[in-house]
């Protein structure tokens, strides 16, 4: 039987392969100028509060943490600080992403990053059913249930998004 050909399995998809977690993969088309999460999530057919986008911060005392955020918000740096024990915590360049996580802007996910860095979650994200993250490259992103992102990653959960 003739089925379509399956997307480029990616390091992320692959753990969640090793951890016997269910996903779908959606695929879209990429627009370079246009990574914003509002825009995937028109392509894949969620609403933006429900793709969560994730960011790389650099703390004064614990180094560098992820955020992980629903699409239609802001990170709120000084909750990120709080919830990670630093003073103060910034946005990691985007030209030092890939150095640090193995993936580049509009691809970048908690999920199989190059070290296992502290992972935070919004937490809107246990509002939903299903949530998308990104897959690890730009044009693929992936479906699952909270509670398995939560786990695959480690996560801790915290408020951390403001409205933009």
């Amino acid at each position: 039987m003739a089925h379509k050909s399956q997307p480029a399995k990616t390091n992320a998809v692959r753990l969640l392969d090793q951890l016997n977690i269910r996903y779908e993969l959606r695929e879209y088309e990429v627009d370079e100028n246009d990574l914003a999460a509002e825009t995937v999530a028109a392509k894949i057919g969620l609403p933006p509060e429900q793709v969560f986008k994730t960011l790389v911060a650099r703390g004064d005392r614990n180094g560098l943490s992820m955020a992980v955020i629903p699409g239609n918000s802001e990170l709120d740096l000084k909750a990120l600080a709080a919830a990670s024990g630093d003073r103060k915590i910034q946005l990691v360049p985007v030209k030092e992403l890939q150095a640090l996580t193995g993936y580049i802007r509009g691809g970048v996910t908690a999920l199989a990053a190059k070290k296992d860095y502290p992972v935070f979650a919004d937490e809107t994200i246990e509002l939903f059913d299903v949530i998308s993250i990104s897959a690890g490259v730009r044009g693929m992103q992936i479906l699952l249930a909270p509670a398995d992102y939560l786990q695959a990653t480690k996560a801790t959960i915290a408020a951390l998004a403001h409205d933009k």
